[in-house]
């Protein structure tokens, strides 16, 4: 069981987004997740260093997965873990910073496997660049 004051911990450590698609839990009609990195199932702790904030969407796709085919490298690579690797190592934004590109096999293997260009996703994208709040500082 996650404390709400550790839940209070993750969200604020990253700022109120999706730390998978960067989507803001300011403009999401659902409530957002503390995800297990490295799930439980495969002996995950329930500490800081292993939580990250997720959508519903991302989470929901992500499960208790921690690796995933790199359909360019036909790789099993692990997926981006927020706590280890810089965003801006695996992933750019497309020209008009509505989908997200992978530029590494890590990159690849977490956009295909979470889904991060859904639908949902690119939409608030497009929104949110409306407003002049897209793409987030990273």
């Amino acid at each position: 069981m996650i404390s709400q004051r550790l839940k209070k911990q993750v969200f604020a450590r990253a700022e109120y987004r999706c730390e998978y698609c960067l989507s803001p839990l300011s403009h999401s009609v659902q409530p957002y997740d503390v995800e297990h990195i490295i799930p439980l199932s495969k002996n995950g702790i329930n500490e800081l260093d292993n939580l990250a904030c997720s959508c519903g969407g991302c989470n929901g796709h992500k499960y208790n997965k921690t690796h995933a085919l790199d359909l360019i490298s036909e790789q099993i690579v692990p997926l981006y873990n927020p706590r280890l690797m810089d965003w801006k190592l695996h992933f750019a934004w497309s020209a008009d910073f509505t989908e997200m590109i992978g530029i590494s096999s890590t990159g690849r293997a977490t956009i295909e496997t979470l889904h991060l260009n859904r639908v949902g996703a690119v939409n608030i994208r497009r929104l949110l660049l409306l407003d002049g709040l897209h793409p987030p500082k990273i």
